[in-house]
């Protein structure tokens, strides 16, 4: 559908001028003729909705739409005096411009959903179909409620994501800075006495020797090294899916940390699963929506096996067990729900008992790596040490008085 600038004249003689969506000239004409306007001339523009990318509408911003709209729903506000009164109040002048255009859109005979489908980069997919399922089975208000806490749990899940990751690679960093720094600088200073003195050296001391030169010689590779890695990965996820799904299993079956990756998505699986089906929609459409938002290769592989495997007849449960990707407990609690008829709190159930696990197995982790880094960089520098010093004492007690 087309926005078009209009000028036009009623039955009076008077001008009017403004501006409506319509599919072509034809359909202008008669969206005017009903207003008892003649349309004089005309042309197209950029609607709300094209003009507005939602650039910087954050999550907050999503979990304020919601709250707002799951309220002013149940005490019976009109969805537009709602979107208005939200749009009066935002702090970000993003959401501000998002909620206008939807408002111009609704105006024009979109219903909620629909105008929220010309922003599908704030609101994605799986936001927009359950909005339409609310809207359909009259719990719009049920619907952004739920939307609103999951937005919340996706907040403190992307915050341990960010811990589980970002800690080690900032520990990491400053040990390897460490490390570059003693090898560069201060273990040739401390070796130029060892290798004047004459005598054998020891093996850990000759190993020493190698590494400090080949941090010296060619500390540009070890610094590039790291980024050049990074790089193949990337243009490897983007030109291959066989690669893309390599890399995704093995993220997953790095110790420690992949049982927690894996564990954060089973959660997010299950979480929009509970919603989806609770707002009345099918198991087939929660499946694949499940592709979309498991944000692994191997996983989204798994579920569409699931999702080709219920289309065939098998039972949910059953499903998931072939694949042999989930562990017993996913299995056990989508086997009793299906039995008892409470699909949804089985997977609700899931949710909980992973996220608990999961903060609890990323302060564990947390706890694990600012010893272990010590210890790393304690034990590099004992060997430095051992190595400079050992053939120093050695000398010594050679010396006859």
């Amino acid at each position: 559908m087309e926005f078009y600038q209009y000028k036009a004249i009623d039955e009076q003689g008077r001008i009017h001028n403004g501006q409506v969506d319509a599919v072509n000239i034809a359909d202008l004409e008669m969206r005017l003729r009903k207003l008892g306007l003649d349309l004089v001339n005309y042309k197209e523009v950029k609607s709300s909705a094209q003009r507005v990318t939602g650039s910087g509408v954050k999550r907050r911003d999503l979990i304020t739409f919601c709250f707002h709209l799951e309220q002013t729903s149940r005490a019976g506000v009109p969805i537009l005096d709602s979107l208005q009164d939200l749009r009066d109040s935002a702090d970000n002048p993003r959401l501000a411009e998002v909620v206008n255009a939807m408002i111009e859109a609704i105006e024009g005979g979109k219903t909620l959903s629909e105008a929220m489908m010309d922003f599908e980069v704030v609101f994605g997919n799986i936001f927009t179909n359950l909005v339409k399922a609310g809207e359909q089975s009259g719990e719009i208000s049920q619907v952004f409620e739920k939307l609103g806490e999951n937005l919340k749990w996706q907040d403190e899940q992307a915050a341990q994501t960010k811990k589980l990751l970002m800690y080690p690679a900032f520990v990491g960093t400053v040990v390897g800075a460490v490390v570059f720094f003693l090898m560069t600088y201060l273990v040739p200073e401390l070796l130029k006495f060892v290798k004047t003195m004459g005598q054998e050296l020891p093996a850990h001391t000759k190993a020493l020797i190698v590494v400090s030169n080949i941090f010296v010689n060619y500390w540009y590779i070890l610094l590039l090294l790291p980024i050049v890695i990074i790089l193949v990965i990337y243009i490897g996820i983007k030109v291959s899916p066989r690669f893309h799904l390599m890399y995704d299993e093995l993220k997953l079956k790095i110790p420690v940390i992949g049982p927690i990756l894996k564990k954060i998505i089973l959660t997010r699986l299950s979480s929009f699963f509970a919603i989806m089906y609770a707002s009345g929609i099918t198991i087939i459409e929660c499946i694949r929506t499940g592709e979309e938002i498991a944000g692994n290769k191997s996983v989204e592989l798994a579920m569409r096996q699931v999702g080709q495997q219920i289309a065939d007849g098998m039972t949910l449960s059953d499903s998931f067990e072939s694949t042999k990707l989930f562990p017993p407990l996913v299995l056990r609690m989508i086997r009793v729900g299906e039995n008892t008829g409470a699909l949804q709190d089985a997977l609700l159930n899931i949710s909980y008992f992973y996220s608990r696990d999961i903060k609890e197995s990323i302060e564990r982790l947390q706890a694990m790596i600012e010893p272990g880094m010590t210890m790393i960089l304690g034990s590099i520098i004992a060997w430095v040490m051992f190595s400079v010093l050992g053939p120093i004492y050695d000398l010594i007690t050679k010396v006859k008085i």
